[in-house]
Formats: C-alpha cells, structure tokens, sequence
C-alpha cells in the first residue's frame, strides 16, 4: 500500500500562487509515476499534471506555462506549484501514483492504483 496526503490548498484571488504538496508513505516512491487531477463540482474528473518515475512530465493544455509539477523523490513528496490562478482552477485537487509512465497512461485516472483524500483550491475573482 501507499498512502498519500495532500496539503497546501486554500483560497486565493485570481493571479494568485499556492503550492500544493502530497507526501507519500508505505513503498518506494521513486518507483512511482505521480499525477495531479481536479475535480470541480458538477465536473468530471480532469488530469491536471504527471511526472513519470523516470523523468517526463506532462499537463493538460489550460494549465501549461503556469502549473509547474516537481517531485522530492528524498522526501517523498511530490509537489504543485500553480502559479497565476484563475476561477476556472478552483477545484479539489488530488494527488495520485502509478507504477506505469508514458503520456496516455499517465493521462488517465484508471490507470492510478492509489489517491490522496484531496485538498481544496478556491480562486476567486
């Protein structure tokens, strides 16, 4: 088993910056392909960002150039920074690991054996 415990959320304005972290507990995390996805009410589950165990990362078009997604593999934590924030951002945001890696698996919420409880991110305008 893994687990995975998320903090930093919270309420912001619009152009604000939070930085999400999720610690990882109970197996080898550097083994582990870790993902971000947010679900807002209403909304289906969407992928927001993924660092794969070796090295690529990814994110989903609406958050390039201002989420940046990193992981401490020491700490075992992964972590994201968002970074000019908009009201379309505010969702539950939940981190999620993976052994497999590569764009379309690591895209997709099915293939992710272990979540976070999530954490709330509200932006304001």
């Amino acid at each position: 088993q893994l687990q995975l415990v998320e903090s930093g959320g919270g309420s912001v304005q619009a152009g604000g910056s939070l930085r999400l972290s999720c610690a990882a507990s109970g197996r080898t995390f550097s083994r582990f392909s870790m993902g971000w996805f947010r679900q807002a009410p209403g909304k289906e589950r969407e992928f927001v960002a993924a660092i794969a165990w070796n090295g690529p990362i990814y994110y989903v078009d609406s958050v390039k150039g201002r989420f940046t997604i990193s992981r401490d593999n020491a700490k075992n934590t992964v972590y994201l920074q968002m970074n000019s924030l908009k009201p379309e951002d505010t969702a539950v945001y939940y981190c999620a690991a993976t052994t497999g890696h590569g764009s379309n698996w690591l895209r997709e919420g099915g293939k992710y054996a272990y979540w976070g409880q999530g954490t709330q991110v509200t932006v304001s305008s």
